[in-house]
């Protein structure tokens, strides 16, 4: 059975596994101290060519997004976002199960438009009542988004001057970062990005770690006692080597940049014979996730031999179906899906 349902169904890189059991007798310190932690973010500052980072490394996703939010707002304040922001639709209230409001916007092609933004902020502003409503404490962003589109250095940064402008502090949501920023159309890289947003997280979960994400504050600009609030948020981990081994590991001779362009590579072949075999694109992604419409009947025909998710109805007769790549696809994955649709 061939799976092309997520970025995350395989267990992790060979170079990581062989770190961990390398590293497997040694004692360490705890808690975020251990040496390979501190050699992580020592490797990401190198790549980000900047010093004044704050850098943490927490368990999972989820836990990520729900620490940081609750993290940086006020127990008034909502987070604005796109309404199929992943922490708007994928996570479970999460986020408001810490009291806060997502507070949602139109998506344009998976994307928060800016000028969707200003009017927000400014019918807010000028609302006699806004002390009776969530108050905007910060803008939330998926990059890439959950329909795999990309936004560009000039969307970031009318995005990033507005929250600027709104003291709203900006945070991107980085659970396929590398995925984006490897994507043919990207115009950025790490460092450009770390310099245009108040807080993002480098995704490992979905990128060649058994689990984990890296946390930066790009200002020295962590919320007061953040260690402690990892830890009220159940997204410390004791043995903080487990994730400091793998972001050591991911960040040595750029090892996390060319597994994510390989996914890129596949996700080029994948959209090939998507495209040959007759389907229509739902929205045309740049990166490794890529969302068709297909007939029910096809559906049921394709999950024989196929993995794949079911993403949102299309219409009475079709759904939109997402395929993915990832650092672990193979050739051989490829080529034999590519069999199966068009032979």
């Amino acid at each position: 059975m061939l799976n092309f349902e997520n970025d995350y169904n395989n267990g992790v890189h060979p170079n990581i596994l062989e770190n961990l059991i390398k590293t497997n007798d040694i004692q360490s310190l705890t808690y975020g101290f251990d040496k390979w932690s501190e050699s992580a973010k020592l490797k990401i500052k190198q790549i980000c060519n900047k010093e004044d980072l704050d850098i943490f490394f927490l368990c999972g996703g989820t836990q990520t997004n729900a620490t940081v939010i609750d993290g940086i707002l006020q127990s008034y304040e909502g987070v604005i976002a796109c309404e199929d922001g992943h922490i708007n639709v994928h996570e479970a209230g999460a986020i408001e199960a810490f009291g806060h409001k997502v507070i949602t916007l139109p998506s344009r092609n998976g994307k928060m438009n800016i000028d969707d933004l200003k009017n927000y902020v400014q019918v807010f502003e000028n609302d006699e009542s806004k002390d009776h409503v969530a108050q905007p404490g910060m803008v939330y962003l998926t990059f890439p988004t959950e329909f795999g589109t990309i936004y560009s250095k000039k969307e970031i940064e009318e995005i990033y001057s507005t929250c600027k402008q709104y003291n709203l502090p900006l945070f991107i949501d980085g659970a396929r970062l590398g995925y984006g920023l490897m994507s043919d159309e990207c115009d950025f890289d790490l460092t450009w990005l770390c310099r245009n947003c108040d807080c993002f997280y480098i995704g490992g979960t979905k990128i060649g770690a058994l689990c984990g994400e890296a946390v930066v504050f790009t200002h020295n600009n962590a919320p007061k006692k953040f260690f402690s609030i990892i830890k009220r948020h159940g997204a410390l981990m004791a043995k903080s080597r487990l994730i400091g081994i793998q972001f050591d590991t991911l960040f040595t001779d750029n090892l996390y940049f060319k597994i994510s362009k390989h996914a890129i590579i596949m996700a080029h072949q994948l959209k090939e014979i998507l495209i040959q075999a007759g389907f229509s694109f739902y929205i045309q992604s740049p990166t490794n996730q890529q969302f068709i419409i297909i007939p029910k009947k096809k559906i049921k025909e394709l999950k024989q031999k196929i993995i794949f998710t079911h993403w949102i109805p299309y219409d009475r007769n079709s759904f939109v179906c997402r395929f993915v790549t990832s650092w672990a696809t193979r050739q051989n994955e490829i080529d034999e899906l590519r069999k199966i649709l068009l032979s």
